[in-house]
C-alpha cells in the first residue's frame, strides 16, 4: 500500500534550512547497487531510545522511498496501542550507510527513518519528530542548533554469552597502553568511520576499563543519529573481539560512572556565525548564550528525567565521581552543571556551552530536544544566569549551598519524575504522547526498584535486626 504525504519531512524549505537537502532518490539507489547492497535496515528508536529495525530486500528500497514501510507499532515501547498500531516509515536518505560487519553475501545499509501515523502526519511518539519541532522553534528565532556529544562507556569480560562485571583492562586516564582496549577502539574508529562518522580522539578515561571517542560537531539532528549509531556501533565490534561494552551509568561501585556531557551552541539562519560569541564579554559569551544557560539552569531539575532517564542514572549523579550535582555554572570549574570551555587562541568561533549531567543512557533525540526547550526558554524570557561559582562544589557544605542559593539535581529517579510533572516545559518539549509513555515507563522502573531488596540491604541488617 503506498500512501501519499503532502509534505514529507525534510521536503519543506523550512526542513531543507534545519536538515540540508539530502540526496535525491536516484542517487542513493545508485549507492545501493554501487556498493552491493542486498538488505536495507529501516531503523528508528522507541522513546527510551532503543533502535529497532525492519529489515528489507534492497530490490524493494524504492518503493519504500516512493510509498514508506508499514509496521505495527502496538509492541513497541512509548507507540501505541493495538487499536492505534499502524504507522509507517520513510527513510530519510542522507542516512545511508552501509553497515560495515556485514559486508559480504548479505551486503546490508542502514536508513533511518521519520515515523508517520496512516494519515501521513508525524507520529507524535517518534523521538526524531520530537526533537525537529523544537529546531522548527528555533528557527523561527532565526537560529541553527550545533551539537556535540561526549559518549563514555565501559569494555567488561564475557564467558561465552555471560557478561563479566570485571573491567578488562586496569588503565586509567589518558593511560598509554598495548592491551586489548588499544585494538579495540581503533576498529570501533574504523567502523564509525565507515559509516560516516568522522572521529576526532579516542583514549582511556578515568575508570578502568572505561573508554570515550569523541565524533564531530555538528547539526543536533545528525549529531543525535550519530550517538544513536555509535552505540550499536561500539557493541558490535566489541562483541567481536569478545567483549561486552555498556553504555550503562553506574555500572561498578566505587568508580566513576559514565557521563555524556553535550556541548551546545547557535548558528544564524541567514549568514555565517557563532550566535554565542561576543568579544566584549569577559566569558566570550553573547546575551543570547546567557539566557540560554539561564534557561538550562532554570530547568535543569525538570529535565534530569529526560537526561539521567534509569535508576541507575542517580548512582552516577553522586558527589566525588566527578558528576555534576550542583546546578550551577562556570568557565573552568567541572563540578559545575553548565561550563563554558575554553577556547584556542582566540578562536571564537568554537564558543560553546557544555551541559555536563547527561549520560549515554539516555535518548539523544528527546535529551536535545528538552535542552534546546529550555534555552529557548531563557531565551525568549530573557531570564538572567546566576553568578558563576568557579570554587570546587565538592568542598561545599549544605550551608555554603543555601548561602549561595544553589539546589542539586534530584537523587533518584523518583525524584526526578516527580520533577519533570511539575515542569511544564518538559511535557510541552515532549508533546503529551512521548511525556505520558516516558513517565509511565520510568515510574514503573522506580516502582519495581522500590519493592526490590539489595544486597547490601541483607549484609547491612539481616543479622543485627
Amino acid at each position: 500500500m503506498v500512501v501519499a504525504v503532502a509534505e514529507p519531512i525534510g521536503t519543506s524549505a523550512l526542513h531543507r534550512v534545519i536538515l540540508g537537502a539530502g540526496p535525491g532518490k536516484q542517487e542513493i539507489l545508485e549507492r545501493v547497487q554501487a556498493d552491493g547492497v542486498t538488505f536495507v535496515d529501516l531503523q528508528f528508536t522507541d522513546v527510551m531510545g532503543t533502535v529497532k529495525s525492519v529489515t528489507i530486500p534492497a530490490s524493494g528500497l524504492e518503493h519504500v522511498i516512493d510509498g514508506g514501510q508499514w509496521i505495527d507499532g502496538s509492541s513497541i515501547a512509548g507507540f501505541t496501542r493495538i487499536a492505534e498500531s499502524d504507522m509507517f516509515l520513510t527513510p530519510d536518505l542522507s542516512t545511508y550507510a552501509v553497515i560495515p560487519w556485514t559486508r559480504g553475501d548479505h551486503t546490508t545499509a542502514r536508513l533511518i527513518c521519520w515515523v508517520h501515523n496512516p494519515d501521513g502526519a508525524p507520529f507524535p511518539g517518534d523521538p526524531r519528530g520530537v526533537l525537529l519541532r523544537q529546531l522548527e522553534r528555533l528557527a523561527n528565532l532565526g537560529y541553527t542548533f550545533k551539537t556535540g556529544p561526549e559518549l563514555e562507556f565501559f569494555l567488561f569480560q564475557k564467558n561465552g554469552d555471560e557478561i563479566s562485571p570485571l573491567p578488562h583492562d586496569r588503565a586509567g586516564y589518558f593511560d598509554y597502553s598495548t592491551d586489548l582496549a588499544y585494538t579495540v577502539r581503533k576498529d570501533m574508529v574504523k567502523a564509525l568511520d565507515d559509516m560516516g562518522i568522522d572521529v576526532e580522539a579516542s583514549h582511556h578515561e578515568v575508570a578502568i576499563g572505561q573508554h570515550e571517542i569523541d565524533f564531530e560537531y555538528g547539526d543536533a539532528v545528525d549529531t543525535a543519529d550519530r550517538a544513536t549509531t555509535f552505540k550499536s556501533v561500539l557493541k558490535a565490534i566489541a562483541q567481536q573481539h569478545g567483549l561486552h561494552a555498556t553504555f550503562m551509568p553506574k555500572p561498578i561501585e566505587g568508580i566513576n560512572g559514565s557521563g555524556m556531557h553535550v556541548h551546545m551552541s547557535f548558528g544564524f539562519i541567514d549568514r555565517p556565525g557563532n550566535a554565542f560569541v561576543d568579544e566584549d564579554d569577559p566569558y566570550g559569551l553573547s546575551k543570547t548564550a546567557r539566557h540560554f544557560i539561564a534557561g538550562l539552569l532554570a530547568h535543569a531539575r525538570g529535565m534530569s528525567g529526560v537526561l539521567s532517564p534509569l535508576v541507575n542514572s542517580y548512582r552516577r549523579l553522586v558527589p566525588g565521581y566527578e558528576a555534576p550535582v550542583y546546578v550551577s555554572w562556570a568557565r573552568t570549574n567541572r563540578s559545575a552543571l553548565v561550563r563554558v570551555p575554553s577556547i584556542r587562541g582566540g578562536h571564537t568561533a568554537a564558543t560553546r556551552v557544555e551541559l555536563r549531567c547527561p549520560d549515554p543512557s539516555c535518548n539523544p533525540y528527546l535529551a536535545f530536544a528538552v535542552m534546546l526547550a529550555a534555552g529557548i526558554d531563557g531565551i525568549e524570557r530573557e531570564l538572567h544566569e546566576p553568578e558563576p561559582v568557579e570554587e570546587n562544589l565538592y568542598h561545599f557544605t549544605d550551608e555554603d549551598l543555601e548561602r549561595r542559593h544553589i539546589p542539586t539535581l534530584p537523587s533518584t529517579l523518583g525524584e526526578a519524575v516527580a520533577e519533570m510533572k511539575a515542569d511544564p516545559l518538559i511535557r510541552e518539549a515532549l508533546g503529551d504522547h512521548v511525556f505520558e509513555k516516558l513517565t509511565e515507563a520510568q515510574q514503573t522502573e522506580w516502582d519495581e526498584f522500590r519493592k526490590h531488596v539489595t544486597q547490601w540491604e541483607r549484609d547491612r541488617y539481616l543479622v543485627n535486626y
